[in-house]
């Protein structure tokens, strides 16, 4: 472009108008006619003028231009071509620093060639040219060079943020801290961070200036703010993890690394160090994720390296139990180098195969890389077997592997014999045989087993406890017994777990005695394995050893432990559940109350506590005994309940919810058949306020009927009126809640069913049992009146039931029976008019004549009376289902009654004739 005037360009960049352009080409024209004339004799040199680099175009703008202008656009050398397209690295500082020196230089050689006018050769075309430009040609140029802008910015990296008129105040500042006066170059950096936050280059100084003063924290703080203003410099984000690492703060430290990482994924140093601190961390997930990543940037040649790392790797996913991951690094490695697989490796790979349970498919390994040939039925000669190791070629490889295929398709059954080498180790000889015995190739296993029962077990014995292993899992027990009981004499493999293998073996084998021995091995060596002590009380109870199977299962854990620790809580249970079981087949009730009561106590801990019952161990006939009890001063000891209830409920999930209920009732019945009922009523008051049994409503009315129930027993009234209240409340029309209602009014000696009675009455009018009761209530309260507007009701409503008539008769008799009252006569007249409509309605027996007897009695009419106790005591008593003789007779009442107008007669041998009679037991 540094042939155009000076005009074009800058109405190009935006900086003048069009009309301001169109004025000043016409000044310039009358300027260089001038000049023209002075240059005529100095030799032409624009012919040889090219578009350089440093005009900033590339030569498809330049021949836009010439296409406008009517030029012929030189092609530019093929130097120029690589300048002008390449597009420097995004991390390079100076190649901005550069590209501006270059600009500004460019700008000054533009405007001076500009001022010069026409010391090109085109001089003269040129003006042509531009006279006959019009404005669409001017707006064509205008686009192409925004296009070729755009293209340009796109490839190249932003540079500093630091504006232009900032850096020499930047320089200052690097110039004050190299002469040491630190304060002013702070002062500078903060003035230049003021104006401009987002340059790196204050904050980079300002780290540094910090770091010489010693100010470590403030010097990190900038060095980060710089680095995240610059991410794309990865060795400041590495010196800052040091300094990160140097403060122990690790996890900033992992930051600065990934930072590093993302501008440098390939960089396997940076990877290791990540990984490794994210280790110190424990986070094992993203540490092996790292380890992936530096395994898939490991060069072929590095092989030994790379198997190292792969079994660092496997060992770490196979500690953190994720075997298919452990699996998967091993199969890399087995498949990646070949040759370098070492028998430890080996041993890891056939371990995981083993545990993954992939049994053919470490037989094959085997094969494959321990020279272990099979000898099976198609091919007896060895020829037939394959041994991986010696074929070195890639086609003896293929072979290889193709012959390992067909052999592994093929049923172990057909297996007849194998060759070991001898430099095969005895950890691999060992893992030979687990897979043998898992694939049910017995018989070639046995020569391996003999050879390894010749080593001391104090040596390998492990190995012996894996075959052992393998065999039980066969069900071969038989064979497994020799080398369990080699351990069990060893010194070093006096352990537990050996032990219990030998038990197990021994009871699959029907020696129980011996087996009982073994598990009490188990169980001193480790009191609070669970398994062997279930396992030891069942084989005591087979031996007919009660005592000794209770014994096993006594309590392993204190109070505190089971408060703290969910996973001992869920063994306890466990135990107690199989101890209460013990228990309740002997016939022992107490203890196996004690044993329910414990396990119950358990769940219901927060419900006990907030219905203010809790367990107290009391003396009984020398024994310890659990007892349940109310304290209505017991100091909270749970603050949150509904935490709590949620821990306790991970505590007791050995269980399910049908099973606790099941228990529940069992603890329910069993306190109910030894006459417990008080600690019955405070079990279902706590059971009551545990959510999975309120919640659930047949089991809330279940526990309901447990608490009537038992309450009723134990004659608590007050508290059995709560129970039938309630459930008078939801079924009001059942007869037999009335008469159990009855019943505890009756028994209660209070009076607080009244207004209960009345608000019921309110909402169900039409009740014919509320409306007696109610009649009863206002009777015995006095209110004659309202009694018998209820009674009249209940009469209309059932106007054949006898006993409506007589209660509305002695209604009418206690109203003439009062002190102050009109027409008592009529009174009285009314009331034997119902009693004998109940005379009617009932007959005459007993229960009628007796009734009628009082009612002359209370009335004063006593000769009347005599008349119908006497008749009433000559007639039987009914004769009624259920019920014995001796309850509905009323001979006794009605002697009574009639010894006392006797005895107010004066006839006292009459009174005491009946009384000796009637009376006397």
């Amino acid at each position: 472009m540094s042939g155009f005037s000076a005009e074009l360009i800058d109405y190009l960049e935006g900086r003048i108008t069009f009309e301001e352009f169109d004025r000043r080409r016409d000044e310039r024209k009358a300027e260089d006619s001038e000049e023209l004339t002075e240059d005529e004799n100095k030799p032409s040199t624009s012919a040889q003028t090219k578009a350089t680099v440093e005009d900033g175009v590339s030569p498809g703008v330049q021949q836009a231009f010439a296409s406008i202008l009517g030029e012929t656009a030189a092609a530019a050398s093929s130097e120029e071509e690589d300048s002008l397209s390449y597009v420097d690295d995004k991390d390079d500082r100076d190649f901005n620093v550069e590209e501006e020196e270059e600009a500004k230089g460019v700008s000054k050689e533009r405007k001076r060639r500009l001022r010069q006018g026409g010391k090109r050769g085109l001089k003269s075309k040129l003006e042509e040219e531009e006279e006959d430009m019009t404005v669409g040609d001017v707006f064509k140029l205008e686009m192409e060079l925004n296009r070729e802008n755009r293209r340009l910015m796109k490839g190249r990296r932003h540079g500093s943020k630091l504006p232009q008129a900032l850096r020499g105040l930047m320089g200052e500042a690097n110039i004050r801290y190299a002469r040491g006066e630190k304060e002013d170059a702070i002062l500078m950096c903060m003035e230049i961070i003021r104006q401009s936050p987002l340059a790196y280059e204050p904050f980079s100084t300002l780290a540094m200036i910090y770091e010489d003063n010693g100010d470590v924290d403030k010097a990190l703080q900038f060095g980060l703010i710089a680095a995240h203003l610059n991410p794309s410099d990865c060795e400041e984000w590495i010196r800052l993890a040091d300094m990160s690492l140097e403060q122990d703060n690790v996890r900033q430290a992992i930051i600065c690394y990934t930072k590093a990482i993302k501008y440098d994924p390939t960089n396997v140093r940076y990877l290791w160090e990540r990984s490794s601190l994210q280790m110190r961390l424990g986070e094992h997930k993203q540490c092996m994720d790292g380890y992936r990543k530096i395994l898939s940037l490991l060069p072929q040649e590095d092989g030994e390296h790379f198997m190292q790392l792969s079994k660092d790797m496997a060992k770490s996913y196979y500690e953190s139990n994720d075997l298919p991951s452990a699996l998967s690094v091993i199969e890399e490695g087995l498949a990646r180098h070949p040759g370098l697989v070492s028998d430890d490796f080996l041993n890891m790979a056939a371990e995981l195969y083993i545990c993954n349970r992939q049994y053919k498919k470490t037989l094959q390994v085997l094969v494959k890389f321990a020279d272990i040939v099979l000898i099976r039925a198609e091919s007896p000669s060895e020829s037939s077997a394959l041994s991986m190791k010696d074929m070195g070629t890639e086609e003896q490889q293929k072979e290889g592997e193709e012959g390992t295929k067909s052999n592994t398709a093929e049923d172990n059954d057909e297996i007849l014999d194998l060759h070991v080498p001898d430099s095969v180790p005895v950890d691999l000889r060992a893992k030979l045989i687990v897979c043998l015995i898992q694939l049910n190739v017995f018989t070639p296993s046995e020569g391996l087993v003999s050879t390894l029962m010749e080593q001391s077990p104090e040596e390998i014995g492990d190995l012996y406890l894996d075959v052992a292993e393998a065999y039980l899992e066969q069900g071969r027990y038989t064979s497994a017994l020799p080398l369990l009981s080699a351990l069990v004499v060893s010194e070093k493999y006096d352990l537990a777990v050996v032990w219990l293998r030998h038990a197990e073996c021994l009871k699959a084998l029907g020696h129980m005695k011996e087996a009982a021995e073994s598990y009490t091995k188990v169980v001193e060596m480790a009191p609070l394995h669970l398994e062997a002590r279930l396992s030891l009380a069942t084989v005591q109870q087979q031996l007919g050893r009660m005592d000794c199977a209770l014994k096993a299962l006594e309590s392993m854990y204190d109070s505190d432990t089971l408060a703290q620790d969910s996973s001992a809580a869920q063994k306890e249970l466990k135990l107690l559940l199989h101890r209460s079981t013990l228990l309740k087949t002997q016939g022992k009730m107490e203890d196996y109350l004690d044993a329910m009561i414990t396990m119950i106590s358990m769940l219901l801990k927060v419900a006990m506590q907030r219905a203010k019952v809790c367990v107290r161990s009391v003396t009984l006939a020398g024994q310890n005994h659990l007892r349940l009890v109310k304290i209505e001063d017991m100091l909270p000891e749970i603050a949150d309940h509904e935490s709590a209830y949620l821990d306790n409920m991970c505590k007791t999930n050995v269980l399910s919810k049908e099973d606790w209920w099941q228990l529940l009732l069992s603890c329910l019945l069993g306190l109910c058949d030894l006459q417990r009922f008080e600690e019955v009523d405070l079990l279902v008051e706590s059971a009551m306020e545990f959510y999975s049994f309120y919640d659930n409503k047949p089991r809330r009315k279940e526990l309901e009927f447990f608490g009537l129930s038992a309450t009723i027993l134990n004659q608590n009234y007050y508290k059995a009126y709560n129970y039938i209240r309630l459930m008078l409340i939801e079924n009001v029309d059942l007869p037999q809640f009335w008469n159990i209602f009855h019943q505890l009014t009756i028994s209660s000696q209070h009076q607080r069913h009244h207004r209960f009675c009345l608000r019921l009455l309110l909402k169900h009018p039409d009740n014919h049992a509320l409306c007696v009761l109610c009649g009863h209530n206002a009777m015995v309260s006095g209110s004659f009146k309202h009694a018998l507007g209820q009674y009249v009701q209940a009469l209309k409503t059932h106007p054949e039931n006898p006993l409506h008539s007589l209660y509305v008769g002695l209604t009418f008799f206690h109203m003439a029976s009062q002190k102050y009252v009109a027409k008592r006569h009529a009174l009285v007249l009314q009331g034997f008019s119902f009693l004998w409509r109940y005379v009617e309605l009932r007959g005459e027996c007993q229960e009628s004549m007796y009734n009628l007897g009082r009612a002359l009695h209370q009335m004063g009419l006593t000769h009347l009376a005599i008349h119908y106790y006497q008749k009433a005591l000559s007639l039987p008593a009914w004769n009624l289902d259920g019920i014995s003789e001796d309850q509905v007779d009323l001979r006794r009442e009605i002697a009574f009654n009639l010894s006392l107008i006797y005895q107010a007669s004066g006839n006292t041998e009459m009174a005491r004739q009946l009384i000796r009679t009637h009376c006397t037991l």
